[in-house]
Order: structure tokens, then sequence, then C-alpha cells
């Protein structure tokens, strides 16, 4: 039995979690940092990390029956002032429970979080968080990235489309929305090998709103596009690698349409595909403490 208190605190999100490897159970507190206007500020994400930590783990001893075998923290990668705050708050608890400090990929988490709830043995993972998009293959125990994108992350990548029409962070929910109501814009679709582009697609889009192109269709072009590039990445990975196992990890995975392009391509190919619950999607202490066991 592995019983791990687990801290996440890269960018948006002051949360902590309890672990139990023998029960499989999770207690996860989240308190996230939404900017006022614009993008994460980092000194601004830094001051709520500083005073949202204490409050999440607290919260989260509270519930515990005991005290965890190891701590669990984010290394990266995030915001310098944020991933600081994090790392003395594991340590802090790490040396008062006198029990061991694990350092983890933030990254990785969100790959393994997907692969321990699925019980596949060697998938292929498509990360799609906010500021990364990769896709990786677990081999003998690690990962190798098989193809990522060549500029922005695919979630800022919408978001920054978002901030252009004035709308708040995050940018992602409120493009899913209207895409429900508008009809496909043709937009650029950028993928070479196993790598991907969205700073293209992301300039177009703002062009076709700014030329008069309903805001609708443009947020349906450009879900579709972007997905339909992930896709087929995915697609790709999976017939180089010869497995049928594809798990999706990321804040942008909590995206119906995409979880249904994907789902659908795996079935056409015969393989078995899963997509975390959404709290395990976005940014958590869940996912660190899950890598930390």
């Amino acid at each position: 039995m592995t019983r791990v208190l687990g801290v996440e605190g890269t960018a948006w999100a002051a949360s902590a979690a309890f672990y139990d490897t023998e029960t499989d159970s999770f207690t996860i507190e989240t308190d996230p940092y939404v900017p006022e206007s614009g993008g994460i500020h980092p000194r601004e994400a830094a001051e709520h990390m500083q005073e949202a930590i204490p409050a999440v783990v607290a919260d989260v001893l509270e519930s515990m029956d005991g005290p965890p075998d190891a701590v669990a923290f984010s290394r990266g990668p995030g915001l310098g002032p944020c991933l600081r705050i994090c790392g003395t708050a594991a340590r802090s608890l790490a040396l008062s429970f006198d029990v061991p400090l694990v350092g983890v990929n933030h990254m990785v988490a969100h790959a393994e979080v997907g692969r321990d709830q699925s019980g596949f043995t060697d998938p292929v993972c498509l990360n799609t968080s906010g500021a990364n998009a990769h896709v990786l293959a677990l081999r003998r125990g690690r990962y190798r990235i098989l193809g990522e994108t060549m500029d922005t992350g695919v979630g800022n990548a919408i978001d920054k489309f978002t901030r252009h029409l004035g709308w708040s962070h995050p940018g992602g929910p409120k493009v899913e929305r209207r895409a429900k109501d508008g009809e496909y814009h043709d937009l650029p679709y950028v993928v070479k090998g196993m790598d991907f582009s969205f700073s293209g697609i992301m300039s177009a889009a703002k062009d076709a709103v700014d030329d008069g192109v309903p805001v609708e269709d443009v947020c349906a072009g450009l879900q579709e596009t972007i997905f339909a590039m992930l896709t087929e990445v995915a697609e790709r990975a999976l017939s180089l690698t010869g497995t049928d196992e594809l798990v999706l990890g990321g804040g942008v995975g909590q995206n119906e349409r995409l979880r249904e392009m994907l789902a659908s391509m795996c079935e056409q190919r015969g393989a078995d595909f899963y997509a975390p619950e959404p709290r395990f999607l976005r940014d958590n202490a869940g996912m660190i403490a899950v890598l930390g066991a």
C-alpha cells in the first residue's frame, strides 16, 4: 500500500491531493487562478499560489486518516515563481512527515494518470494542454516523443484567438460552445510528418473574424481543423508503433468534439481509446500523486 500526498502548482492550478493505491481513491482540492483579463500573468499566478497552496493542502490533510508514505510535487515544466512555491511547500510537508520527497514531470503526469486508470500497457499518449501538445509512446517504461507542436501549445493557441475577441481566460470552453452554433470555416491545416503547427491557424482565425466572418463559424472551423490535425498525428503514431491503445491527456482533452473524433478514429482502426474524467484532464494534484506513487 502506498499513500501519496500530491502538490501541483505549475501555472494556474493551486492543487493538493491524497491518493491511496490500495483503494484507488482520491481526495483532490483545487483553487484556480483566473486572471481578470488577458492570459496568465506569472507574478499574479505566483501570488495566488502563495495564498492558495497552504489552504488546499490544509483541506486535504484534514480529510486524511493518517500520514502519507511520500509527498510528490510538480518539478516542471511551468512558471518559475509558481514552481518555487510548489516545491517549497512539498519539501516542508516531506520534512514534517519525515517521508520521501518525489519530484515528477507535469506533462508525464498528464499521460500517466490516463494510462494508470485505463489499465493499458504500452499506449500512445496524446497530450493536449495549454502550453504543450505532443504525442508520446511508452516503450519499456520510457516515454518517447513521436511528434509535437512546432510553435505554440494547443490551448495557448485557442486562448490567443479568444483574447483577440476580448473573451476571458480560459478560451477553450467558450470556443466549444460557440462552435456548436456555427458552420465550418476553412482555415490552414499544418501537419508536417509527426509534428503540427498552430500559429498559422491562430492568425488566420483572427483575420477571419476581423474580415466579418461570423465568430461561430470561425470557432467551428478552428475546432475542427486543430482537432483533425491532432487526430491525424495520433493515428499515424498508432500505425508507427503498432499499438492499439490511445490515451488522451491535458486540459484541452475536456473538449467533447476532440474526444469524439479520437474515439471514432480508434473505432475504425480497432484500437482502444481512453479519456480520463475531466478533473484528471485539467491540471490537478491527483495526477501528480499517481505518478509519485
